[in-house]
């Protein structure tokens, strides 16, 4: 099969055509109310004028194909000037935090295109219909087949040790995002009530983060890059790795149907630009970070983890079978925290724009491609490319050798394959095998099973590295 990190669609015809709003807070609940005054079309203009209207979250990186890579590249633009049907075409893109504002906006006529997370694209689903304006899932941007995109975190001095010691504890989350589906899930198999064993706070990912530095939650749970972006600032480590669940977990593109219905070739306009974002990012991964950091104001190391060619997020637009079969299973989450009734999925997911955009051929092409293995990564400071090594120990090697230079070192869970900085991952040493986790939790229950094997740290495994034999 064909590895998707690596696997472009090149179709011969995009590679010739192409070479904020402030955030609004609106939670998962409010979206099940009534909305007054739904009036109007986001798409506007005179008849020969026509503004297309997209919602996009830039700080969820796992949708920048779709968002914030896609908008720096211009692609959207090029390809509805490359229309030619005698229309103007301007794009109004509107940036949020999260995905709820996005479905308001959309159930209210006022969005043509958005992206969002599993878990809100459902509720997206829900309010579409409760409100007849019908919404329908047409491509997928960033996805993890094991769920590793969601990860729930503490202070870095926090005792707690596993996920069974936040039963009584405050816990921050975005209810209904793909984080809190995440937390449900994690807290159920641990033993603990997901609505009565935790104090939930709901809370907006940039309040979360600032509520677990004051000490007001014990505990954060939360979607991409914000777990990330903690650890690397030190300002917080990994409790649980959501890849531990190995469920998957994608974000994707939405459409509102009548919109889809009136302009078919601007919708596939979007998504010939959204695969050509998608080649950008998989042939230029170096590139493709520092453009995202440079719009989001996020360390380019931090969307590196994520988006990187061999991050925690794949890219690609089928809409795969194992992703929709995930998405179906979600629905009971949310059912059961009340957030939606009865979602007809099959009749949610749309993939006839995709696959006129992409072709036939590419999109069953993308349909068959599986993520690339998890590798250990060095990006050194000032190159365009970054190094991979066969080991996780012949990384460590490296970077006790080449510190000053050293931008960022990568290296997958030994478990899960969530990719974790190498500096803030949990090591144990197994014999000569230096191995990483991403939670000391994962590290426990590793040493439990091999006899000998102890964790150390961080400092102590680049010494054990450095005077190891290069074949070790």
């Amino acid at each position: 099969m064909t590895s998707e990190k690596r696997m472009a669609p090149h179709h011969t015809a995009l590679k010739h055509l192409v070479p904020r709003r402030p955030a609004v807070a609106v939670t998962a609940v409010a979206l099940l109310l009534p909305l007054a005054g739904c009036g109007g079309d986001a798409e506007a203009g005179d008849g020969s004028t026509v503004t297309v209207t997209v919602g996009y979250q830039s700080k969820t990186i796992n949708t920048v194909t779709a968002g914030t890579l896609l908008r720096s590249l211009g692609y959207f633009e090029k390809q509805l000037n490359a229309l030619g049907d005698g229309r103007t075409y301007k794009v109004n893109w509107q940036d949020y935090a999260t995905g709820a504002p996005i479905t308001a906006q959309m159930t209210a006529g006022k969005i043509d295109i958005g992206s969002m997370g599993d878990f809100p694209l459902l509720i997206n689903a829900a309010r579409g219909k409760q409100l007849n304006r019908l919404t329908r899932l047409v491509s997928v941007t960033g996805y993890n087949l094991r769920g590793g995109l969601n990860t729930i975190v503490t202070a870095p001095d926090s005792k707690l040790a596993s996920l069974k010691d936040l039963r009584g504890k405050k816990v921050s989350t975005s209810i209904g995002s793909a984080a809190d589906g995440t937390l449900v899930r994690a807290l159920q198999r641990a033993g603990i009530d997901p609505q009565d064993g935790i104090e939930k706070l709901n809370q907006q990912p940039a309040v979360g983060a600032s509520a677990l530095s004051a000490g007001s939650a014990d505990a954060l749970s939360q979607f991409v890059a914000w777990p990330g972006l903690l650890a690397f600032q030190g300002k917080a480590k990994a409790l649980y790795d959501g890849a531990e669940l190995n469920l998957p977990t994608f974000h994707g593109v939405t459409a509102r149907q009548d919109f889809a219905k009136k302009r078919p070739a601007v919708l596939e306009a979007f998504l010939t630009a959204q695969s050509q974002a998608t080649d950008y990012l998989h042939d230029h991964p170096v590139a493709a970070s520092e453009k995202v950091a440079k719009a989001t104001g996020l360390p380019a190391e931090v969307v590196h983890l994520y988006n990187g060619g061999h991050g925690i997020a794949t890219f690609g637009l089928a809409l795969k079978p194992r992703l929709i079969s995930a998405l179906k299973k979600d629905v009971a989450v949310l059912k059961s925290a009340k957030l939606v009734g009865d979602i007809d999925v099959d009749a949610f997911v749309d993939d006839r724009y995709v696959k006129r955009a992409l072709g036939t051929s590419a999109y069953g092409e993308q349909l068959a491609a599986v993520p690339p293995a998890a590798v250990s990564e060095v990006w050194t400071k000032g190159a365009a490319e970054t190094r991979t090594f066969n080991s996780p120990s012949s990384l460590l090697r490296y970077v006790a050798g080449h510190k000053d230079s050293v931008r960022a070192a990568y290296v997958p869970d030994t478990t899960t394959g969530t990719l974790w900085f190498a500096d803030k991952a949990v090591w144990v040493a197994d014999g000569d095998a230096l191995r990483p986790f991403v939670t000391a939790s994962g590290a426990r229950a590793y040493t439990a099973e091999h006899e000998g094997a102890r964790t150390l740290p961080y400092a102590e495994a680049l010494a054990r590295a450095a005077a190891a034999p290069e074949s070790s």
